[in-house]
């Protein structure tokens, strides 16, 4: 299919979909549009025994799709970028600390602990696969993506500090998670000793800092031309070009794309918002990235939903799938609760944070994005297997579950807050 043929019916797609939700299941937006595209999904899988050439026209037409290329390239830095331009600068500066930690420490040791746990069971279930492509898993599936719950956890009263933590993690452990999974990607495909440590070192260099430092220069560089006019259709354009652009430069320079909308957006939604924008740009600028924020996600949830189809699975995936769901949860848990406990945070800590962080720590699009560009020489179809069940664990238990969790969470200055 072209490009403008995906995009045209996956938009009358999450446009019915939203609307069967709104009227009828009055779920969260992008868990109904989700849940809606998975029951469609189960049930062309259905007529497929009683039509097959109907499963296999649907099976072809998703596998059309580069689900990858769709959302890595040209929808995650739009997504960021519309995340981070609504960023408190100043509450995310005083909660820098965890965020930082979160989203690079915690990273890191659920990647190594999810994927020794794999490899354990694996080798249980007699379905051994190596270590490499055990610590590939690690990586797609540490990058959290809880904006499917933000709006439950607003509603069920978190604390500014919470959200701020929850958001920023986020935002940063996207760029990150990539960046992992890149440099473990380069070491599979060289094989071992054909890649030092320094390279990888490198690699990760080039991309993190890069990544970081050609935001640095976006951001304000948008922030001297939008100080100097005084003309919303114009600057809402510059803020689009420096999506797009930027997004286009960070992969002509080898950086990391989603990091540099990170560090763009968050220049933008703070200081050029601030003091380069009247407010009529302002609540134009606003507007439009709050509803390409909400248009985005809703394609990428039914995306999620539909994927469903061209996923082949096997008893032996079902029953590896099932151990991960816990292992993945178990983790989280730990990857939070340990740098909080070596760094001396847990004083700034409310009460039952760390367990909103474990079961709000969902997993989305990017990690099945990242499964669906591993080769199937690399155990790709096994990883996506037991992506996506995690993925639709984490979306449909833990999503439409969080809000009552919160809610027990003491309000900052109540009778049991700290």
């Amino acid at each position: 299919m072209q490009l403008y043929d995906v995009f045209a019916l996956l938009t009358v797609l999450a446009a019915l979909f939203g609307y069967l939700n709104y009227r009828f299941l009055r779920l969260p937006d992008t868990i109904g549009v989700m849940l809606i595209s998975l029951v469609v999904s189960l049930g062309i899988i259905i007529l497929g025994g009683i039509k097959p050439v109907l499963f296999r026209q649907a099976t072809d037409l998703i596998r059309g799709i580069d689900f990858y290329k769709i959302l890595v390239r040209y929808m995650l830095g739009l997504l960021l970028f519309a995340g981070a331009i609504h960023i408190d600068g100043h509450q995310l500066k005083k909660e820098s600390g965890y965020v930082l930690t979160f989203s690079t420490i915690s990273v890191l040791i659920s990647t190594a602990l999810v994927a020794l746990l794999l490899y354990f069971v694996c080798s249980l279930l007699h379905h051994p696969i190596g270590l490499i492509y055990c610590l590939l898993f690690g990586a797609l599936i540490s990058p959290t993506d809880p904006i499917a719950v933000l709006s439950i956890l607003r509603k069920a009263g978190i604390p500014p500090s919470m959200e701020v933590r929850i958001t920023g993690e986020s935002l940063f452990n996207d760029g990150v998670g990539i960046v992992v999974f890149l440099c473990i990607y380069q070491i599979a495909q060289a094989g071992p000793g054909h890649l030092q440590l320094t390279d990888v070192l490198r690699l990760f260099a080039q991309e993190a800092g890069g990544g970081i430092l050609l935001g640095v220069l976006l951001g304000y560089a948008g922030f001297y031309l939008l100080r100097t006019i005084d003309y919303y259709q114009v600057e809402l354009l510059i803020t689009i070009a420096i999506v797009m652009g930027g997004s286009l430069l960070a992969e002509y320079l080898h950086v990391s794309s989603p990091l540099a909308m990170v560090m763009a957006g968050l220049i933008t939604g703070n200081k050029t918002r601030l003091k380069g924008m009247t407010d009529t740009s302002r609540d134009y600028i606003d507007q439009f990235w709050s509803m390409a924020d909400n248009l985005l996600n809703a394609l990428l949830f039914l995306l999620i939903g539909l994927e469903m189809i061209a996923i082949p699975f096997t008893t032996a995936i079902l029953i590896t799938g099932c151990c991960v769901i816990p292992i993945v949860l178990a983790v989280r848990y730990l990857s939070v609760l340990i740098p909080i406990s070596l760094l001396h945070f847990r004083s700034g800590f409310e009460k039952k944070a760390i367990g909103i962080l474990t079961w709000g720590g969902l997993r989305g699009g990017l990690s099945v994005a990242l499964a669906l560009s591993v080769p199937a020489s690399m155990q790709g179809q096994f990883l996506v297997a037991i992506t996506y069940m995690v993925v639709l664990f984490s979306i449909l238990v833990q999503g439409l579950t969080i809000g009552k969790f919160a809610r027990r969470v003491p309000r900052p200055g109540g009778p049991h807050s700290k």
